[in-house]
Order: C-alpha cells, then structure tokens, then sequence
C-alpha cells in the first residue's frame, strides 16, 4: 500500500466513522458550560489562557520559520523540533479557540460533529507529541553515544519515516474512539462540564454501555505514555551511561548541557498530563475547576513553552531569532 492510497484509507475510514454512527435519535449538540464554579470570574481566567495561545502561535511560527529558512538547521534536532512546533501548533488550535470563546462570549454550544472532530485533533496530536519527544530522546541517544555516525544513522530519509510512524500511530489509535463514540446513545440533557470537548466528559453523558469506550479509552492513554516513557527512560539511562565515561566534569557538563532543552520539554509535557490524569482517577474530592483547569494548562502549556525553551536553551536557535529582529531594526 502507497502512501496516496493509505491517506484515501484513512479519510474514509474518518468519514465513515463521523456518518456511519448507530444514532437512533438526532444528532446532538452539546453545552459546553466552562468552567463551573468559576463563572463569575471566566474573564479574567481567560487572561491568561489567550497569553499562552498567543505565545503557543508567535513561538511556534517563529521555530517553524528559522528552522525553514537557515539550511544550516536541516540537522536530524532541528527537524525533530519542527515537527513539535508543528504539531504544537495544531494541540493548541484544537482547543483554545473554542475553549476562549466559551469563557468570553459564551459561546457554549457545540456541534456533534466538530465537537468529535475537535476530541480527536486532541487526543491524536498529544500522542504524535509524546511520539515526538521519544524521536528526540534518540536523536539526544545517538549523538551522544555514536557521534561518529549521527548523521548516517538519522540522514532525512530515516527522519521521514520516523515522523510517519508517529503521524500514523496517533491517527490509527484515535479512528476507534469516533467509531466507539458513533455508537452511544444520548437520551439525557448533553451538558459537558468543560471550556472543550473532553473524550471523558462526552462519554459520561451517553446513557448507553459504555465500558468499551472507557477501557479503551484507558488502554490508549496508558500504553502510549507508559511505553513512550519507558522509551525515553532507556535513552536516557543509556545516555548518562556513556556520559559518566567522559573524562573530566566540564566535557560531561557539556555532553548533559546538549540534553537539557529536551528533559525540560519532556518535564513540561508529562509533568501537567500526569497531574490532570491523577486527579481525573484519584482526586474524587479535588473541586471540578480544578481538574478543567488542569486539563487545559495541560494543552496550552507544552506549546506556549517549548519554543521558549528551545529559544533560551539552544544557541543557534537564539541566534537566529535575535538576527531576525536586530535585522528588522
């Protein structure tokens, strides 16, 4: 199969699962309330959040942009970087739009359609990021442990595939979740308690079985981050291995210096997911606002981040971005 004709499967397989649902009754549209308890104060909230989807757009572009237009950046890092711009960009649109107009204009309602559109961009590129971070624990892997041969290990045609691996892995995993999502029957008030559609939230409105929808839902979350981790966790083990071998403390310290934007990154990936998913299972008396406000930090804050990280970490990418504006004045 060609990669034209897995797309064309790939859309249909989409389009089915978005039409070829067993509704019996309408299809809905949902209220997103926001978030409750924190109504009179949703302006102000929304603050903030529109600074860090601001940040997420300007800092994104801005990354995609250098790294396009300096052919010195066409390295195996930089073009994992792009793709986590990328796709930070695409984590970021998905929700905080919707998620601000619901907290500033009350603009509460959404479609069924979009609203699983929406759920699934969501889901889907968190795991293509968590992908993307295990693709950069192995570039960090390679170049520290075999310098000799990053680039004829990691040359773009192996960075290609890579990122279609990743691209594929977090749509296939996600056609399940419309397809489950398909067959639930609504017979009750579609009020979600939330600024987005969240996957959860939507599937303790059904009225219908839903333990499928549950289980996998659980499955999806815990063998893509538990095996990503656990990916990222042999890279890196292997990683201090080889550096310990260094003689002298300032080769070591430059050797850890070349990991540092990317163990950030990862901390500000996982960091907030792991507090969002502890409380959504454990945290039974930690107040609803909380756990929505957990949720969407966990979206919006990776992609307003990152490019700040890379930024202030990365020297060529500091450079470039300091010569962009200095030639601007």
């Amino acid at each position: 199969m060609n990669l034209d004709s897995f797309f064309s499967f790939l859309l249909k397989s989409l389009i089915m699962a978005l039409s070829h649902s067993s509704w019996r009754l309408p299809q809905p549209s949902f209220f997103l309330v926001g978030i409750l308890g924190l109504e009179e104060s949703q302006h102000w909230i929304a603050l903030p959040l529109g600074i860090l989807y601001l940040l997420a757009l300007v800092g994104n572009v801005t990354i995609l942009f250098i790294i396009w237009m300096d052919p010195s950046l066409h390295q195996p890092m930089y073009l994992f970087l792009s793709m986590l711009a990328a796709i930070d960009l695409v984590l970021a649109s998905s929700t905080a739009p919707k998620a601000l107009a619901v907290l500033l204009v009350h603009a509460h309602e959404s479609g069924y359609t979009v609203c699983l559109i929406q759920m699934f961009f969501t889901h889907a590129f968190s795991s293509m990021e968590s992908g993307v971070l295990v693709a950069m624990a192995l570039d960090r892997y390679v170049a520290i442990c075999h310098p000799l041969h990053h680039s004829t290990i990691l040359h773009p045609g192996v960075i290609g595939h890579i990122g279609m691996v990743v691209l594929v892995r977090g749509l296939l995993l996600l056609i399940p979740f419309l397809i489950l999502l398909g067959k639930l029957i609504f017979c009750q008030a579609t009020i979600i308690g939330h600024a987005y559609c969240e996957h959860m939230a939507v599937v303790k409105l059904a009225c219908s079985e839903t333990t499928v929808n549950r289980a996998y839902g659980l499955t999806v979350a815990l063998l893509v981050v538990g095996l990503d981790v656990l990916a990222i966790g042999v890279f890196y083990a292997h990683i201090l291995q080889a550096v310990l071998k260094v003689p002298g403390s300032e080769a070591r310290l430059k050797a850890f210096s070349t990991c540092g934007s990317h163990v950030c990154v990862i901390l500000v990936f996982y960091i907030p997911g792991m507090f969002s998913f502890l409380t959504h299972c454990f945290g039974h008396h930690v107040p609803h606002h909380a756990h929505v406000l957990l949720a969407i930090l966990y979206l919006l804050m990776p992609p307003a981040l990152n490019p700040l990280v890379y930024g202030v970490k990365t020297q060529k990418i500091r450079q470039r971005v300091l010569r962009v504006f200095t030639q601007k004045d």
